[in-house]
Formats: structure tokens, sequence, C-alpha cells
């Protein structure tokens, strides 16, 4: 057996340090994975809130009280992105070009010992915008905050991007041409 790298921990022997068998639980699992797909979503939809649907929406949730505390763990910064495509969805990769993305990361200073943790990636070079959608990220994660921030925030984003989708489409249904042909002789 080779010896453990410097700073690496073995794992201790005894039940005190045995693995909970709850932890592997395909229910934990489960709940694991719709926990990650439900935030997957929600940083979806903060990428794609504007600045000002942001601002707008926690000064309504902190109404008259100061916004939560934090330590930046990534202070906004900005940079280029590759952009890859692939020939009808399917094919090759290729790189269509680059993008800005600015992005940030922070930890609430809650007092409690798990602190959560925002991100944000946003295209384009607003760093309040990035910090906003970092610290909306963190609150979704507390229990005190999240109920607040889904109705505020998350909600008017969602359904001001429906509301784009349903009219691009009837824009484009409005132009829509219909082929058919005709059979001669019968």
């Amino acid at each position: 057996m080779n010896p453990p790298l410097s700073g690496h921990r073995q794992p201790q022997a005894g039940p005190e340090h045995e693995p909970d068998a709850r932890s592997d639980s395909p229910q934990k699992a489960e709940s694991s994975s719709d926990a990650t797909a439900e935030r997957r979503e929600w940083l979806s939809l903060l990428a794609r809130a504007s600045r000002a649907e942001l601002d707008t929406a926690l000064q309504h949730v902190f109404d008259g009280t100061s916004r939560p505390a934090f330590d930046w763990l990534r202070v906004p910064e900005t940079g280029l992105a590759m952009v890859r495509g692939r020939m009808g969805g399917t094919g090759d990769p290729f790189n269509t070009g680059e993008a800005t993305v600015t992005r940030a990361t922070l930890r609430l200073k809650t007092g409690t010992v798990s602190r959560p943790v925002g991100v944000a990636y946003q295209l384009g070079r607003d760093k309040r915008r990035a910090e906003l959608a970092a610290l909306c990220d963190a609150l979704l994660q507390t229990a005190e905050h999240a109920p607040a921030i889904r109705a505020h925030v998350l909600g008017p984003v969602s359904r001001r991007l429906i509301a784009q989708r349903e009219a691009r489409r009837a824009e484009v249904a409005a132009t829509r041409v219909e082929f058919f042909t005709m059979v001669r002789g019968e």
C-alpha cells in the first residue's frame, strides 16, 4: 500500500466513523438530485434576470431592513468564455466564438454552521447584476428567505420569460405558410 499524501488523512475504523446507512439510500440520492435540479432551474432564471428585476425584487424582499452581510469568495470579475456549438445539435463540437461573462461567488454571514454559498454567471459585464444574482442564490438556500425570493424574484422572471416565448411563438405563427399538394386528375 502506498503511503498517504501529505495532508491527506486516512479514514478511521470503528462504528463512529462508519458511513451512515441512510446516506447511501436511493431516497437520499433522489432528493439530492431533485435539489440539484431545482437549484439548476433557479440559477438559470437568475442568469436571465435583468439587473433592475433583481434590484427591485431584493428591495421589496428586504423592505426597510438591511440585506444580509456576506463575505466574497470570488469578487465579481469579467472574462471571456468560449462558446461551442454542434452541427444539427449532434455533430462534432466546434468553437463559434467568445462571450463576455461576469462571475461572482459569496458566502452569507449567517452565524450558523452551514453558511450558504451563492454563485452567479452572467452574460455581459455587469458586476452588480452578478453580485445580486449570487446573493439571491445564497438566500434561496435559506429557509428564512427562500419563499420571498421565489415569490418576488423567480416568479416574475419566469412569467416574463414565458410571456416573451409566447409572443415570439405568436409572431412566428403569424408568418407561417402552409404548403399542400393538389392531386390532379382524381
